[in-house]
């Protein structure tokens, strides 16, 4: 069996891993609202629960996120699965979101809230996760492959010379 967009499996793949570990790691070494500073007053390792969206948003009602965040999941699925075989930067940002999606989905479900612990108090940005990580920079990397020119198949250049 010949997998199509295998870039898009493996980044999420590898980002959920590491997500789920890392998030397994806090709970067994934190209490809820434990911090560390690895940097003092830059950057700590705090577990926070998260039952909203990035930086607590609907916090009071959002039971519905863990139903989006499986919508997601399943649509990202689908397109790789389904959809044609994409482009190295599509297939690795949408693979990373899905790992994001899937990985706070998880939380949702099981606990009803997501973990967080990374603590960037230098510049005093919310605690967020490797979830959030991977779909940060799952969008940054669709925003490059949104900005690449697609590929020209041999003689059809346009030359610069002519006038339309």
């Amino acid at each position: 069996m010949n997998l199509k967009n295998r870039l898009f499996w493996g980044a999420a793949l590898i980002g959920l891993l590491l997500d789920q570990l890392t998030k397994f790691l806090i709970v067994q070494t934190f209490q809820l609202g434990n911090t560390l500073p690895l940097i003092p007053d830059v950057f700590h390792l705090t577990y926070v629960a998260n039952k909203g969206a990035a930086f607590s948003l609907f916090s009071e009602k959002g039971e519905w996120l863990r139903w989006l965040s499986l919508i997601v999941s399943l649509g990202l699925m689908a397109l790789a699965w389904l959809g044609p075989r994409m482009n190295r930067w599509e297939q690795a940002g949408y693979g990373l979101i899905l790992a994001g999606a899937l990985g706070n989905g998880i939380d949702r479900f099981t606990a009803g809230q997501v973990v967080d612990f990374l603590d960037f108090r230098l510049i005093h940005f919310p605690v967020f996760n490797l979830a959030d990580i991977c779909i940060n920079i799952g969008i940054f990397c669709l925003l490059i492959a949104a900005f690449q020119k697609p590929p020209q198949a041999n003689g059809s250049k346009r030359s610069s010379n002519l006038k339309e």
